[in-house]
């Protein structure tokens, strides 16, 4: 309850935060937002994502994480929910979190966009995503249509591929395709 009147949060305040809340917040410089909450749909397709990964990494060593697993990025220190990650080798955990609940080293993150987020999610948190150096795919999730975005780090820039249609959005920094057929396969509408 003492949080509500702060202006400035530090990173150990807003961890606090998270340990106490029912819902998830973001933080950055100081400031601490309340995520929102996603759609059917929205929820739906993460949860495609997730199953897809998760099956073609099956035996390798990566993990597929859902949208309850913390990513920061050190760099610009947003601390952050992505709708998916992938840790491959060893987890990093961020050492200002005592606690280890605070991942920093994501070999690929996921976002599905949503009307309210979607500027965000394009625009200023793609720029804080690129800024953490095991990152190496960021994919964007369409939701008005079947699009994948796929952003790709190529020695010291990043290259984006749009998948539509029947194409094959190729994740190579874990050996994994998505296909937006598979993506936003909707078994309840025979879609």
């Amino acid at each position: 309850m003492g949080f509500a009147a702060r202006q400035r949060f530090t990173f150990d305040d807003y961890l606090v935060l998270e340990e106490t809340s029912a819902a998830k917040h973001e933080f950055l410089d100081g400031q601490v937002w309340a995520m929102a909450g996603g759609s059917p749909e929205h929820g739906a397709i993460a949860a495609n994502v997730i199953v897809l990964l998760g099956s073609q990494l099956r035996d390798r060593p990566c993990r597929v994480f859902t949208s309850d697993v913390r990513i920061r990025v050190k760099a610009t220190g947003l601390a952050t929910y992505p709708d998916v990650s992938v840790v491959c080798g060893r987890q990093e955990s961020d050492p200002d979190d005592r606690h280890g609940n605070t991942v920093i080293n994501p070999r690929v993150v996921v976002e599905v966009l949503s009307p309210s987020t979607e500027d965000y999610d394009r625009g200023e948190k793609l720029a804080h995503y690129k800024q953490i150096p095991s990152l190496q795919e960021i994919v964007l999730v369409a939701h008005e249509e079947r699009r994948i975005e796929l952003w790709r780090r190529e020695a010291d820039h990043w290259i984006l591929d749009v998948i539509r249609g029947e194409q094959s959005a190729t994740i190579a920094s874990i050996g994994c395709a998505l296909t937006p057929r598979e993506v936003y396969r909707n078994p309840l509408t025979g879609d």
